[in-house]
């Protein structure tokens, strides 16, 4: 029997990547990678390009041999258990892999097929409702939209009911109204209990979506955890400050950054570790001026990436 640590959907210890083993031209893409992906969660794996995040994905979900390490896909150990931890995965790549004169019932019996679905368990009519795609299923596919395309191949992903779901770039490419109709679909997803891994090049959709997340940079992992607790780690925070009065340039403030943006409008930079927002209105308040209004902004996920993948 096969036994499913009960809070991890994938588990991965000192995994390594070596092309053109033992050959002068070898090159490393991954250099022991450690990573726990909790179950039911939405997970962000980013980095810049060529970071080793499809070499990644490509291991876990059994297209590429790994080097060196121990991969388990909910439970099954990549090795040990192939069959079934391929069973346990459904990916989503980046290209729209679709024949255009199929429908999307056809393309999903077809898919339930390749894998050994018995026609009297497969699942094709409540696939095509949770991807939103009933009222299309007997159109082709070459007449879908690009969301309904996008939506189909998730679809396709799914027709075995795995319980882990990879999207590789799943809005790449597409506008904003689009990408935020796929998000709604694969929030619903995961309330449904579907563990997400999410490779994205768009840092607000990671901060909107994932869980937790792990940033990869030169086949090594330089940050894992939480979004808002690797947020919280920056330790940065702005006021941007409105005067009613035209004196921005009096204010003087021992140990804190004031940039004087105009004559009655000022930035504030400050660490929350040092002092806090309060304490820094009371002390522009005690300087004499008068403050009109008071936006705060929070330290980003761009800031946190371009923090640890920035050479230096």
């Amino acid at each position: 029997m096969t036994n499913i640590n009960q809070n991890f959907a994938i588990e991965i210890s000192d995994l390594k990547k070596i092309y053109n083993y033992k050959k002068p031209n070898a090159f490393e893409a991954l250099k022991g990678i450690n990573l726990n992906i909790p179950k039911k969660s939405i997970f962000g794996l980013l980095g810049p390009n060529g970071a080793g995040k499809s070499t990644l994905i490509n291991i876990i979900a059994g297209l590429v041999l790994k080097t060196k390490g121990n991969v388990k896909v909910w439970g099954n150990d990549i090795d040990i258990n192939e069959r079934n931890a391929k069973l346990a995965i459904g990916v989503v790549p980046q290209e729209l892999i679709l024949d255009p004169f199929f429908t999307p019932r056809e393309t999903l019996e077809y898919q339930s097929g390749y894998y050994g679905v018995p026609k009297s368990e497969n699942c094709v009519a409540e696939i095509l409702e949770t991807v939103g795609l009933t009222d299309k299923a007997d159109a082709y596919a070459r007449s879908l939209s690009g969301g309904m395309r996008r939506r189909l191949m998730i679809g396709k992903a799914m027709v075995h009911r795995p319980p882990i779901l990879i999207l590789d770039e799943p809005t790449a490419g597409v506008d904003v109204a689009l990408r935020q109709s796929l998000w709604k679909e694969v929030k619903k997803l995961n309330e449904a209990g579907v563990t997400i891994i999410l490779t994205t090049h768009y840092l607000e959709e990671a901060e909107a979506m994932c869980d937790s997340l792990a940033i990869v940079n030169k086949g090594k992992i330089v940050a894992e955890g939480q979004t808002s607790v690797m947020l919280n780690k920056l330790d940065k925070k702005e006021l941007i400050i409105l005067l009613e009065n035209d004196n921005a340039d009096k204010i003087k403030l021992k140990g804190i950054n004031i940039t004087i943006m105009n004559k009655n409008l000022l930035k504030i930079s400050f660490k929350p570790s040092e002092i806090n927002e309060g304490e820094i209105i009371e002390k522009i308040y005690n300087s004499g001026a008068k403050i009109k209004t008071i936006n705060s902004k929070e330290p980003d996920l761009e800031e946190l990436f371009l923090e640890l993948t920035n050479d230096i």
